[in-house]
């Protein structure tokens, strides 16, 4: 497997534009497969689902398959009643018909400010300037206080042939996930079932999307989904978890989503570090991946680590916080490589090297609970006073 520059798989089109909902910059686009592909999705946990999030659920449930997504930013279609549901499946509807595709084979994602309807009339005349093009526009039409596109793509060898997967998504803040987090699309020409693409969604999330956190909120409005259009191995046989190449998807998936995860941590509202929490020795895999996010999720470590303060009290605060399993007597903590506790007893160290590497804008934490062979990630970013700022004004 080798990272590429951004590029489409087989079979895929997008486009992007401005079509009102802001300002000046792109706000609706599409995604496009030329064939039915397989679908796969994870969706917010929030009971406040938004009304495009529900209809996109229920699409892939239905059988798995997916031929295109529209999605906007600016407006979240979120609390807006039985009008809001309306909207979403007109969306649906326009895009199935300008692309000519059963309406069944759309999916809609929005995001932005809650409460508001959407202009549909913009809508309408959006959809209809759209193209189907391989540019990246629709990784800017996602976009709302994101500082930059986040994107990735990868090429691996299955059966002989080349396959590429590529994945962008849009999060910054409201960002604390239970199933899924943000606004999330991987896309492959890769073939496999929609049920096995599913299974393995929902195994990766968890030790990627879901160990992320800038700010401890759950958006109405967060999905991760996939589409596999297999059309760069047309004449194979679906992969499954028997295949002797599965594991080469399986890994191209899980580098995908754990890149796109970590853009999301290290762009985080007003973020001027990405902080990693690299957890070992616990009990077990669940109580390391409990504790590397409790670490990361600390407003008094985030606040700490933006004021390049080494106060490792907060990291052994958060850590005593979960109901992790735990040898209170035996815990280890490093700061980018720098021992700040042994055996749960403050060391030791060069102040002012430590507050250099604090200057850094990667942050590792590293913590040994030698209690197990159990290990876990997370990841998140500092708190800072950009982020209230952003907050205090988001509508205006």
């Amino acid at each position: 497997m080798v990272e590429t520059a951004f590029t489409w798989p087989k079979g895929f089109y997008s486009d992007g534009l401005h079509a009102g909902l802001k300002a000046e910059k792109p706000d609706l686009g599409w995604l496009f497969s030329k064939v039915p592909a397989s679908a796969a999705g994870v969706y917010t946990t929030n009971q406040f689902c938004a009304a495009p999030t529900a209809l996109t659920k229920e699409t892939i449930n239905h059988d798995h398959q997916l031929q295109g997504i529209i999605v906007n930013s600016a407006i979240a279609n979120s609390c807006t009643g039985p009008q809001g549901k309306l909207d979403a499946l007109k969306e649906q509807a326009l895009m199935a018909k300008k692309l000519g595709v059963s309406q069944n084979l759309i999916g809609v994602a929005s995001t932005g400010v809650i409460g508001e309807m959407l202009p549909m009339d913009k809508i309408k005349a959006g959809i209809a300037k759209l193209k189907q093009t391989k540019s990246a526009k629709v990784t800017e039409a996602v976009l709302t206080t994101d500082t930059h596109t986040k994107t990735i793509a990868v090429k691996f060898e299955i059966a002989g042939h080349q396959c590429t997967m590529a994945g962008f998504c849009k999060g910054s803040g409201m960002i604390h996930p239970k199933m899924a987090t943000m606004l999330g699309f991987v896309t492959t020409d890769a073939k496999i079932s929609g049920a096995c693409l599913q299974d393995l969604l929902s195994e990766e999330v968890d030790t990627t999307f879901n160990q992320i956190t800038v700010d401890g909120d759950n958006s109405t409005n967060d999905m991760v989904v996939t589409m596999a259009n297999g059309l760069a191995m047309a004449d194979e046989e679906s992969l499954t978890p028997d295949h002797p190449d599965y594991p080469v998807f399986a890994q191209a998936y899980h580098e995908v989503l754990s890149a796109l995860a970590k853009e999301i941590a290290r762009d985080g509202e007003g973020a001027t570090k990405l902080v990693e929490a690299n957890v070992k020795g616990a009990a077990n895999d669940l109580d390391a991946q409990h504790v590397a996010k409790a670490i990361v999720g600390s407003n008094l470590v985030k606040a700490a680590l933006f004021g390049q303060d080494a106060n490792w009290g907060r990291i052994m605060g958060a850590i005593g916080a979960t109901d992790a399993d735990l040898d209170v007597n035996r815990v280890d903590i490093k700061l980018n490589g720098i021992n700040i506790v042994l055996s749960s007893h403050g060391v030791e160290y060069d102040e002012w090297l430590l507050r250099q590497k604090l200057a850094e804008d990667q942050i590792k934490i590293d913590v040994n609970l030698h209690h197990g062979f159990g290990k876990g990630q997370a990841w998140g970013c500092d708190l800072t006073y950009k982020y209230v700022q952003i907050n205090a004004s988001y509508r205006s």
